[in-house]
């Protein structure tokens, strides 16, 4: 082949390098898997927000009072969504994290509590989502002192091994376990037609402990560490403006996906364990964790139901175990100007996971003590979150309507009335669940 030859050959190979991206079409990855992609982290956040802590909640309601809550279930879901989506879009703009922000727009003191609690909050959940592992894989007959140890291995490997796009799959891998929950709803055989008109007409009881898991399903439903993963995740994926559109998709469904998971937990419930109760003349059924429901269905609903409730329960718990203790080691070393990020390697991030390690092998450690308060653990949590909420959506609305920080992005009259709003009834919800819990704790029942 003479140097002509050569030469012509280098140019095609060339030119078919420039081409690859069209060349191999053929090879681009499935429609589905980059809509799941585009969902990222609204569709992350708001699931982790359906953990073990949550989905007990929602059984408590669905055996306690049947369908009468869905009502306030699709009513949380604009809530929901509006404060979400002021987190991402922040995020998107500024490049910034939600303490990153806090701290240039109101200083180190503010951004200390919000952490503090953060950090004491998140760590209490950390731990109860490995408490929702043991308690998964128990009703699978592993036991947790083999489980639990070796999901925490596979949650710290997974985040400090991969980067964000490989850990970001994962997260969205763990979200479809949540599908679980609508085929236990079906296996149950509710009352569709009640289920439907509860969704509709509001139900409201005088009644202490209704208003009491009102307040509880409330405080689970929008908690302070979504509004800083939601945040913190847009930021770590390097979202920008010009995603910002796909990026509210993200939040709205993903948001709506989790109201829905939600929902059919209640009407799961609802279904088999407060229509039972009710023939048999009883008030409904008290549950207090996620697994007690679990098995509490089989008598009613079969084994599958179940099953399919228990590996919801592993999934849930599995994605916050992961969520959780990346949002927190994020948050907490941006807030205090640390390198941070899992596209960063040891040397370069040693605070970031150390802490990182210190919230799994921590959390890991206390779901393996025998006889671990479970109940106790989360009525600190809760206690802490009604505290921080509201600090939290209060510096949240303030930003998100600053433009000097948003520029035109801000939230606009209509937006930022409809944001205030939100902030003041969850304020004094959180306050009220506070109290109620502090009242509860010192032996005052109403």
């Amino acid at each position: 082949m003479d140097a002509a030859s050569v030469r012509q050959l280098f140019a095609h190979l060339l030119r078919q390098r420039r081409a690859g991206p069209r060349l191999l079409g053929a090879f681009r990855p499935p429609a589905w898997l980059l809509y799941l992609g585009v969902l990222g982290p609204g569709l992350v956040s708001a699931s982790a927000g359906n953990d073990v802590g949550g989905i007990a909640t929602y059984a408590s309601v669905g055996a306690r009072y049947g369908y009468d809550l869905i009502w306030m279930m699709v009513l949380i879901t604009v809530p929901l969504i509006v404060i979400q989506e002021q987190c991402a879009r922040m995020g998107a703009v500024t490049g910034k994290g939600l303490n990153d922000l806090i701290r240039e727009e109101f200083g180190p003191r503010w951004t200390v509590i919000a952490m503090l609690g953060l950090l004491i909050a998140n760590g209490g959940v950390t731990a109860t989502e490995f408490v929702g592992i043991g308690a998964a894989a128990w009703l699978f007959g592993i036991s947790r002192y083999v489980m639990v140890p070796i999901m925490a291995v596979v949650v710290w490997w997974l985040i400090v091994k991969g980067n964000y796009r490989q850990v970001e799959r994962v997260f969205l891998a763990l979200t479809l376990v949540f599908i679980a929950y609508p085929i236990s709803a079906v296996l149950a055989r509710p009352d569709w037609g009640l289920a439907l008109h509860s969704a509709v007409v509001p139900t409201f009881r005088p009644d202490p402990e209704y208003i009491l898991l009102f307040v509880a399903t409330v405080g689970t439903t929008i908690s302070p560490y979504m509004q800083v993963g939601q945040q913190d995740l847009v930021v770590e994926k390097g979202v920008t403006v010009g995603e910002l559109a796909s990026t509210r998709v993200g939040v709205i469904v993903g948001s709506i996906f989790a109201i829905l998971v939600a929902i059919f937990i209640i009407i799961a419930t609802a279904g088999t364990l407060y229509e039972s109760a009710v023939q048999n003349g009883q008030a409904g059924v008290v549950i207090t964790t996620a697994d007690q429901a679990a098995r509490a269905l089989e008598p009613l609903a079969g084994r599958y139901a179940e099953a399919l409730f228990a590996i919801g329960i592993f999934g849930a718990s599995m994605l916050a175990a992961a969520v959780l203790p990346l949002a927190t080691a994020l948050s907490v070393c941006e807030a205090f100007g640390w390198e941070r990020g899992v596209d960063l390697d040891l040397r370069e991030a040693p605070i970031f996971y150390g802490l990182l390690t210190f919230l799994i092998g921590a959390g890991a450690l206390v779901a393996l003590i025998p006889g671990v308060p479970v109940i106790r653990l989360l009525i600190v949590v809760q206690v802490v979150n009604g505290l921080v909420l509201p600090i939290l959506l209060v510096l949240i609305t303030r930003i998100a309507g600053n433009r000097e920080v948003m520029g035109r992005y801000a939230n606009g009259r209509f937006l930022r009335t409809v944001a205030w709003v939100i902030t003041g009834v969850m304020t004094l919800l959180a306050l009220m669940m506070v109290v109620t819990t502090l009242l509860e704790i010192v032996g005052v029942t109403f």
